[in-house]
């Protein structure tokens, strides 16, 4: 037991996480070559990167699917997950951060904080994740360390705790200084960065040091009493303190400890090394997960322990060779190849033929995995993203949120000969990724692939095309909408069939009412449980969402309504459930015609950076567009502009904002919500 424990302290299962090129992959990179995972430093644009190995990831030069590895430092076992910055691939990040225990947050030191590090942000929150913050590309011009410190106060709401400043600024950047040793770190670049000394502090930022030193010691006194103590009566405070008071206040989410450096240049990684170790909790310090038991409905735990029952969260889903590889969480436990599993969401018992550990794209077989690990495994087959594993105690564990697609595409082959290929390649491709759906449009007979976005989509079909050999047309793309209704109303519905000369007879009748934006479909019943017909509240509810899921303006899915059940009827037991759903099917459409049905567009976040002089014309053409401006935020040169903007106005906005401000403005968007447009032709 005392072994099992002091294992656990030393694993740190991460996720480096940012807004697309703030520089993650290369701070992976520069992490896998100094704690000797490799050799030789792989370059994201150059294409050699070790964590982006698909062919698209090193032509395209950002990651697209999340990347897994191991690397030991100091005597801790450091899993990694690289994860996709661009918000085309947000699920990456999602089901990554569903299993971590702890992240690294980049941020560009230009940038700063920007709309997809803002989004993973508060993903973490809701994964209640604890973090420490790099700011990178320090060497850049136009950098500002302390203007990202602010940023991340004022954006993301955060408590940020500095615990090193940059030596010099842009191009003259050349090391930190260490506030909690208050000495400088200067890297050696003839050893590419793997050898660096501690200086003494350079004499122009001694003032600044002690400045920044004080502030970091005032916000830990508010975590520990002792150190309120030492710092109030004047005496000095030790460094093994310090360390453990940022380490209980980032485990507990009252800080955020933030580190400095260049990954480019090849400085910054060793200390920030030091801090995954310090400060990031091990399966030990993160709360026991939980879950539903599905035959009780009781919550229950599972503590990180190897005697405890086997128990694992499967977060991804990748086809390898006709096999399908399962990564998977184990959060208490032991599995060894060969193992009967139970998937509890699926109720079926499945073999685990091999187990592997994973670097990247390599994998490495091994007879077992404990408590803690993050493996791949080979043999169940009905498994998917966000099903529990178990062996003998049943555990229903929190699902990951899939993300709706909100941009549709047409695909035929270009020879009929490959339409049944076509579609096992779509379904497959489906299985890998929750957020890409596949359907089969009955009015034009035509394959319909929906997805996250225009990046999204032409990746995966690009995926078709050079993986699978397969040519194929592509439609234009198409929004994905949704519907709802706008007023309040109440339908009865009978539906009536004769089976075998007798008249079978169900009814309902519905309120149908609608309800605020993101609320989804809520059904609730207002019938009493000694009413004959509350047995049969399932059969009514089953009516109700599959007509919910294609609406009465275009077909597409009803949302942002809520419906009561207030009374129901049957005159025959044994066809209840037949007669009951039918009617609640067609009283629920019916209601939505009369309850003045409208589309709801998908609405986007859209920032767009701008040199100043360009600011009149975007806001104009912005206006033009239908967008909603939230905010304009001015800097010394350039101008934020942060936005609503309906997705149906935005096709083609990369061209137009290059044209308005010859090619000097960058825009970045991503999915927000669901809501009408004014005056818009559907």
């Amino acid at each position: 037991m005392k072994r099992e424990k002091e294992r656990l302290q030393k694993i740190r299962n991460i996720g480096i996480v940012a807004h697309i090129d703030a520089g993650k992959t290369t701070v992976t990179e520069r992490i896998l070559y100094y704690t000797g995972k490799t050799y030789k430093m792989g370059e994201v644009h150059e294409g050699t990167a070790v964590m982006d190995y698909l062919p698209q990831e090193q032509e395209r030069g950002i990651t697209i699917t999340s990347a897994c590895t191991t690397c030991y430092w100091k005597d801790h076992e450091i899993q990694i997950i690289d994860t996709p910055g661009h918000v085309d691939f947000t699920i990456e990040v999602e089901r990554s951060l569903r299993v971590l225990d702890g992240m690294i947050a980049v941020f560009c030191g230009v940038g700063g904080v920007e709309p997809q590090s803002e989004t993973v942000w508060h993903q973490a929150n809701r994964y209640r994740v604890p973090r420490i913050a790099f700011v990178n590309k320090l060497d850049r011009v136009g950098s500002d360390y302390f203007n990202v410190i602010q940023m991340m106060v004022e954006k993301l709401g955060a408590n940020p705790l500095p615990v090193q400043i940059p030596i010099g600024k842009e191009e003259s950047f050349s090391g930190v200084v260490d506030l909690i040793s208050m000495k400088g770190i200067i890297w050696d670049e003839e050893s590419l960065g793997a050898l660096y000394e501690y200086v003494e502090i350079p004499e122009e930022l001694k003032d600044a040091s002690l400045y920044y030193r004080e502030k970091l010691i005032d916000s830990l006194s508010m975590l520990d009493d002792r150190i309120m103590e030492l710092y109030l009566n004047g005496e000095e405070i030790p460094e093994s303190l310090i360390h453990e008071t940022i380490r209980r206040g980032t485990i507990a989410m009252k800080c955020v400890p933030v580190f400095c450096g260049a990954a480019l240049r090849n400085k910054g990684i060793q200390p920030l090394l030091d801090g995954v170790v310090r400060y990031l909790p091990s399966p030990l310090d993160v709360p026991p997960v939980k879950g539903k038991n599905p035959l009780t409905g009781e919550e229950e735990i599972r503590l990180p322990s190897a005697s405890e029952d086997f128990t694992a969260l499967a977060f991804k889903v990748i086809m390898e060779e006709g096999r399908k590889l399962i990564y998977i969480r184990i959060y208490s436990g032991e599995l060894k190849t060969g193992d009967e599993i139970l998937n509890v969401n699926m109720g079926k018992r499945e073999k685990v033929s091999r187990i592997y550990r994973i670097h990247a794209n390599h994998k490495e077989r091994i007879d077992s995995a404990s408590v803690g690990a993050i493996v791949g495994i080979v043999g169940p087959k009905d498994t998917s993203t966000g099903h529990t594993l178990t062996k003998s105690k049943q555990i229903l564990l929190e699902p990951i949120n899939i993300y709706q697609p909100v941009i549709s595409m047409a695909v035929e082959p270009k020879r009929n000969a490959d339409q049944e290929k076509l579609l096992a390649v779509l379904k497959r491709i489906q299985e890998e990724d929750p957020t890409f759906h596949v359907r089969s449009d009955e009015d034009s007979l035509q394959t319909v692939v929906s997805g996250m976005g225009e990046l999204h989509l032409d990746v995966i079909l690009r995926r078709v095309r050079e993986e699978f050999q397969i040519d194929i047309h592509v439609g234009k793309p198409q929004v994905v909408y949704m519907e709802t209704i706008e007023k309040e109303v109440f339908i009865e519905n009978t539906f009536e069939k004769v089976i075998n000369g007798i008249l079978h007879r169900g009814a309902v009748k519905l309120q149908i009412t609608p309800d605020g934006r993101g609320k989804g479909l809520n059904i609730y019943s207002r019938i009493d449980m000694s009413h004959p017909v509350y047995t049969y509240l399932e059969a009514i509810e089953e009516g109700i969402n599959e007509a919910s899921n294609s609406g009465v303006v275009r077909g597409y899915p009803v949302t942002d309504v809520r419906v009561y059940i207030m009374d129901a009827s049957f005159n025959n037991p044994e066809f209840a459930r037949l007669t009951l759903k039918m009617a609640a099917h067609e009283a629920f459409r019916k209601g939505c015609m009369e309850a003045s049905p409208v589309l709801l567009h998908p609405i986007m976040s859209l920032t767009v950076t701008t040199p100043n002089e360009f600011l009149g014309d975007i806001i104009n053409d912005l206006s033009m567009r239908k967008c909603q401006i939230k905010e304009i935020i001015a800097k010394e040169k350039v101008t934020l502009i942060e936005a609503y903007a309906p997705l149906t106005q935005m096709f083609g906005y990369s061209t137009d904002l290059r044209s308005l401000s010859q090619g000097r403005a960058s825009f970045t968007m991503y999915f927000s919500h669901y809501d009408k447009v004014e005056n818009e032709k559907d």
